[in-house]
C-alpha cells in the first residue's frame, strides 16, 4: 500500500514544477481526507465526450451535461459566472483561517497568506475571462452561504463552514475544497473537481474559439501574481492552467511547466496538516522534510447555520461593521467589471483592509455557553443583522 504521505518522483531537478509534480501526485499523494480515498482514474480522452455527471450534481454539473456541439458562447458566459463562485467562496474559509493564527511569522501563516493572494488572483482572472466574452461578473450574486456546498455541485460530498486553524478545518475544509483528481476523471460518487470543471471550460473555448474585448478587463498586482487582460485563446489557456494548477494541479507534459518553489495549494495545505516540508526521500516525494510546526490560534468556533444565536450587543456590532464592509468588498468588485474600473477595484482592496480588525476582535472573545471564541460570518447583506 502507498504511504499516504508518498508522492512519487517524475521530476529532473529539485524544483516544484507543477505540471510534472502533479501529474504522478494526483492520486498517490492519498490525504485522511475522507474524499481522497474516492479518487479513481477513469481518463477521458481529449475528444471524448463531455462528462456526464450523477444526479443532484448542482448547476456545473447541468453545465457539463450539455453536448459539446451545443456549447456555446452563452454556454461559456455561465461557466464563468459558475467560476466566479467558486473562487469567490474558498476566500472566506481561507481568511478566517489565517486571522486565527496569532503569529503571522510563522510558517504555516505565510502559506495560506499566499494561497488568500492566489485565490484573489483567480477570481480576478475568470472576472477578466468573462468580460472578455460579453459578460459581466455578478459578485454580489455569487457570495455563498455557509455552512454549505461549494457552488454549482463542485466537491459534493464536502461541507465548507468557517471556523479557525485547526487540523480538522485543514483536513475537512481546505485539503478537501483543493483536493486533486487524475485527468479528468470522476469519482466514484460522481463528483465534479475544480480542475475538471476548468478543462472543460478550456475545451469550449478552443471549439467556439469566441471573439474576446479587452475592454473593461483589468490589470493588477495581486500578492506575487499578474492579473493582465486576455486577448487570445492563447491567454485563455494560461488563465486556466494557473487557476487548475495552483489550486489542485492537472497532469500534463512535463516539459511544459510554470516554475515556481510553491507546491499546489492541496500539498501546501498537506504540509500544515502533516507538520512537514515535502522533500525527495529515496526516490520519492514525502511529507518529511523540515518542521512546519503548527501554530498557536485564536479558538475561533465553527459558525453555526444562520449565524451566531443570540450574541452580545458588543459582538453584534462586530459583526454588523464587518459584513457592513464584506458587502463594500462585493459591492465594488462587481463595480469594477462593470465600468466602474481601477477606481473601484481600488475602492474593494480598500474595504478589504477593513475585514481584519473586526474579525479578529470577535475570534477573541469567548461564547458565554460554548467553547471556542465567536469570528465572522461573511454575511454580504449586512441588514440582516439590523442594529
Amino acid at each position: 500500500m502507498t504511504d499516504a504521505r508518498d508522492v512519487p518522483d517524475t521530476l529532473t531537478d529539485n524544483r516544484f514544477k507543477r505540471r510534472s509534480f502533479l501529474a504522478s501526485a494526483a492520486v498517490a499523494a492519498a490525504t485522511p481526507v475522507a474524499a481522497a480515498g474516492a479518487a479513481q482514474a477513469a481518463e477521458l480522452p481529449a475528444d471524448g465526450p463531455p462528462i456526464a455527471p450523477g444526479p443532484g450534481s448542482g448547476t456545473v454539473g447541468r453545465l457539463l451535461a450539455v453536448p459539446q456541439e451545443a456549447r456555446g458562447v452563452a454556454w461559456i458566459r455561465d461557466s464563468l459566472q459558475a467560476a466566479v463562485a467558486l473562487e469567490l467562496a474558498t476566500i472566506p474559509p481561507y481568511l478566517c483561517a489565517w486571522w486565527s493564527i496569532k503569529d503571522r511569522r510563522s510558517e504555516a501563516a505565510r502559506l495560506i497568506r499566499r494561497i488568500v493572494g492566489d485565490e484573489m488572483f483567480h477570481l480576478g482572472l475568470v472576472c477578466n475571462l468573462l468580460v472578455a466574452v460579453g459578460g459581466r461578473p455578478r459578485v454580489r450574486d455569487a457570495a455563498p452561504d455557509y455552512p454549505g456546498p461549494l457552488p454549482g455541485g463542485v466537491r459534493a460530498d464536502v461541507t465548507v463552514y468557517l471556523a479557525g486553524l485547526s487540523k480538522a478545518f485543514v483536513r475537512d475544509v481546505m485539503m478537501a475544497i483543493e483536493e486533486p483528481e487524475a485527468p479528468l476523471a470522476q469519482r466514484l460518487d460522481n463528483s465534479l473537481s475544480v480542475g475538471v470543471f476548468y478543462s472543460e471550460l478550456q475545451r469550449a473555448f478552443r471549439s467556439v474559439d469566441p471573439e474576446l474585448s479587452t475592454r473593461g478587463q483589468l490589470s493588477k498586482h495581486i500578492g506575487s501574481d499578474v492579473l493582465r487582460p486576455v486577448a487570445n485563446l492563447d491567454d485563455v489557456e494560461w488563465a486556466m492552467e494557473m487557476i487548475k494548477e495552483q489550486g489542485e494541479g492537472t497532469a500534463s507534459s512535463p516539459s511544459d511547466t510554470f516554475e515556481d518553489d510553491h507546491p499546489a495549494h492541496y500539498y501546501a495545505f498537506g504540509e500544515i496538516y502533516h507538520g512537514r516540508r515535502l522533500r525527495k526521500d529515496r526516490g520519492r516525494w514525502r511529507f518529511t522534510g523540515a518542521p512546519v510546526p503548527f501554530p498557536e490560534t485564536r479558538p475561533m468556533a465553527r459558525v453555526p447555520e444562520g449565524g451566531w444565536h443570540r450574541p452580545p450587543e458588543h459582538v453584534r456590532r462586530l459583526l454588523h461593521r464587518f459584513d457592513a464592509n464584506f458587502h463594500a468588498v462585493l459591492s465594488s468588485l462587481e463595480r469594477a467589471w462593470d465600468g466602474g474600473g481601477h477606481r473601484a477595484l481600488g475602492a474593494a482592496v480598500h474595504a478589504m483592509h477593513g475585514l481584519e480588525t473586526p474579525a479578529v476582535e470577535l475570534m477573541e472573545i469567548e461564547r458565554p455557553d460554548d467553547p471556542g471564541t465567536y469570528g465572522p460570518e461573511f454575511r454580504p447583506f449586512p441588514d440582516r443583522r439590523a442594529l
